[in-house]
């Protein structure tokens, strides 16, 4: 009976022992269970934030190519608003300098053409020896006119300093050409 309790007593200690190794087993396996998820979750929320920082990166990028694009297109606007403003003041300017200087006011398509079709008519209507005798008057007429300006540009030149002398000079030019021009029309003309 001895020999049966102490083999009962024995087998009771090494079951013990199995169910010990296997609960501490059972509770290393669930410990790493336990440190798998963990880690697993801290990757998973590490993985978020990275694509919420790249999603970040990438609406401030796109905001930041936008904000140049319109940038440049209002420079663009700009720049085009600017030409066109310096555009227009040349032509205004032009047509100012045009309407002083012409000889019978502002020089328009119009007034060319009127002037070109009124010396057509005569063309036809008159003949050559009146065409001469228009000529003649019309030289007579600018030469007069010519000179009455050299004269009364002399008197006022005299009493001017050599700087404004050279400027009114300068503007006088496109009158005298102007007048070039209405006699060279006339010669064309009467041939």
């Amino acid at each position: 009976t001895l020999r049966t309790e102490e083999r009962q007593r024995l087998a009771r200690e090494r079951r013990e022992e199995r169910e010990k190794q296997h609960a501490a087993k059972e509770t290393q396996i669930l410990e790493k269970e336990r440190k798998a998820k963990l880690q697993y979750e801290k990757q998973l929320e590490e993985r978020q934030r990275k694509l919420k920082e790249q999603k970040q990166k990438e609406e401030q990028r796109r905001a930041a190519v936008e904000e140049k694009r319109k940038q440049k297109i209002e420079e663009e606007k700009e720049r085009y608003e600017a030409v066109m403003h310096r555009t227009l003041e040349r032509n205004q300017r032009l047509e100012t300098r045009q309407k002083r200087w012409s000889w019978g006011g502002s020089v328009t398509p119009d007034s060319e053409s009127k002037t070109a079709l009124l010396y057509t008519a005569s063309k036809r209507s008159t003949s050559t020896a009146n065409l001469k005798q228009t000529e003649a008057a019309m030289n007579k007429r600018l030469s007069s006119s010519a000179a009455l300006l050299n004269a009364s540009d002399r008197t006022r030149r005299s009493q001017l300093s050599p700087l404004d002398s050279s400027v009114i000079s300068r503007l006088l030019a496109p009158t005298q050409a102007s007048l070039a021009r209405s006699k060279s029309a006339a010669t064309l003309s009467a041939d």
